[in-house]
């Protein structure tokens, strides 16, 4: 018989650098966690990542076990790095960047198994979306 699910959690966490501190304490602590446990598992599994924000979903069981899965960093944070700047523009028509189609493409193979899409032209398409509403002009 499977374990009984009592709560799903959804963090981003900056990898390598978990600590019991908020926002993971406060977050976990309600659950009844091990919060020593989760942040060493964590910052053992995402050491190879460090400098990137990782999305991570939590699964607490009723017995306070848990496991989680690491998923790859938000597609606008790949965007960010990817042009080595800071932050997108406040307003989507104001544009700061240029994204060529070669840069989508590889965004688009990097995040490809988080992203709901079937080949990687849809791919490029989501990262192309996520680049425009950031005010990043692309060659799609």
């Amino acid at each position: 018989m499977a374990k009984e699910i009592t709560k799903i959690i959804k963090l981003q966490i900056e990898a390598g650098k978990a600590t019991p501190a908020p926002p993971v304490g406060t977050a976990l602590g309600p659950a009844g966690v091990n919060i020593g446990e989760f942040v060493n598992q964590f910052n053992t599994l995402t050491r190879p990542m460090m400098g990137s924000v990782v999305p991570v979903l939590m699964t607490v069981y009723k017995d306070r076990t848990f496991t989680f899965i690491v998923k790859k960093p938000p597609a606008s944070r790949l965007i960010l790095k990817k042009l080595g700047i800071e932050k997108g523009s406040q307003k989507p028509q104001n544009k700061i960047a240029k994204l060529t189609k070669k840069q989508v493409e590889e965004i688009a193979e990097e995040k490809m198994e988080d992203l709901n899409a079937h080949d990687k032209s849809q791919a490029m398409k989501i990262i192309a979306g996520t680049a425009r509403s950031m005010g990043i002009d692309t060659d799609l």
